[in-house]
C-alpha cells in the first residue's frame, strides 16, 4: 500500500478549503483517509491560522515512506520540514532552469549580433540622410547668398 500525504477539497464554490490528510494511494482525491494531519485555508488573511498541520504526526507518516503531493511538500516546506522528494523537485527546476538560462544565452548573443548589425545599418541611413540634409541646407544658404550679392549689384 502506498501512502500519500495530499489535500482533499472541502468548503463550497469560490471558498476553497482544503484538508491534509494522509491516504491510500488508489483512492479519489475526496476519498477515505488514513490520518487528518492539519488544513489549508488559501483566502485565510492571518498566515498564522491559514495552514494548521501536525508535524509530528506528518514526520510519522515521512518516515513509514509516505509520498507528498507537490502542493503539500511546498506547504511542509514553508513550515521547515524538508522532504527527499521536494529536494529532488527542486533540484529538476533548477537543472531546468539552467538549461533554459544557457539556451537564452545563446539565443541572446546571435541576438545581439542581428542588433548591431540592424542598428548599424540604421546609424549609417541616419548619417546619409543628415549629411544630405545638412548639404541641402548649406546650398539653400549658399543660393541666398548669391541671390544677395546680385541685388546688392543691381542697386549699386
Amino acid at each position: 500500500m502506498a501512502v500519500k500525504i495530499r489535500m482533499m477539497r472541502l468548503g463550497r464554490r469560490h471558498r476553497p478549503f482544503f484538508r491534509i490528510n494522509a491516504v491510500d494511494g488508489r483512492t479519489p482525491r475526496d476519498g477515505r483517509i488514513l490520518e487528518k494531519l492539519g488544513h489549508y485555508d488559501p483566502i485565510e488573511k492571518d498566515a498564522a491560522k491559514q495552514v494548521v498541520i501536525n508535524l509530528e504526526r506528518v514526520k510519522h507518516w515521512l518516515d513509514l515512506g509516505a509520498v507528498p503531493s507537490d502542493s503539500v511538500s511546498d506547504i511542509l516546506l514553508r513550515h521547515g520540514l524538508k522532504t527527499k522528494h521536494g529536494q529532488e523537485k527542486t533540484a529538476r527546476r533548477e537543472k531546468a532552469k539552467s538549461i533554459a538560462r544557457a539556451k537564452g544565452k545563446l539565443f541572446d548573443k546571435a541576438e545581439k549580433i542581428a542588433a548591431a548589425k540592424a542598428t548599424d545599418a540604421e546609424a549609417a541611413a541616419k548619417a546619409a540622410e543628415e549629411a544630405a540634409a545638412k548639404a541641402a541646407k548649406e546650398a539653400a544658404a549658399k543660393a541666398a547668398a548669391d541671390k544677395g550679392d546680385e541685388e546688392a549689384k543691381t542697386e549699386g
